[in-house]
């Protein structure tokens, strides 16, 4: 029942970021944005449940600290809200994200090297 409700909240919280990515949401901090990024293959999915640089550059490294640091403000909530670990929700997290990585864009293998979807 909590595993179901926190994906439940993973996935809302994915989908409100690809859709923020898809409308070319930006912030003053970004150059570019999420999906740009990714897709210019500048970052990607980690098993963590956040982002990681794939190809140094300030642009990347921006996004990169915006979005966890937003991701792990969300975790935290959900973790609290449902009396779990904030671990457990990363966790589940990164699985939900690479699984809906889309194709093209890089992931993190278990192994720790990056694998393009």
């Amino acid at each position: 029942m909590i595993r179901s409700k926190l994906l439940k909240q993973i996935w809302t919280l994915l989908l409100g970021m690809s859709l923020a990515g898809m409308l070319g949401f930006s912030s003053s901090l970004w150059a570019i944005d999420l999906q740009s990024a990714k897709s210019q293959g500048l970052v990607g999915e980690t098993p963590s449940g956040y982002l990681a640089v794939v190809k140094n550059s300030s642009d990347s490294r921006a996004v990169v600290a915006s979005v966890n640091n937003a991701r792990k403000k969300y975790y935290q909530s959900i973790a609290s809200r449902n009396n779990t670990s904030l671990q457990v929700v990363e966790i589940l997290a990164g699985k939900k994200a690479i699984a809906k990585a889309s194709r093209g864009h890089y992931v993190k293998s278990a192994s720790g090297s990056w694998v393009k979807k």
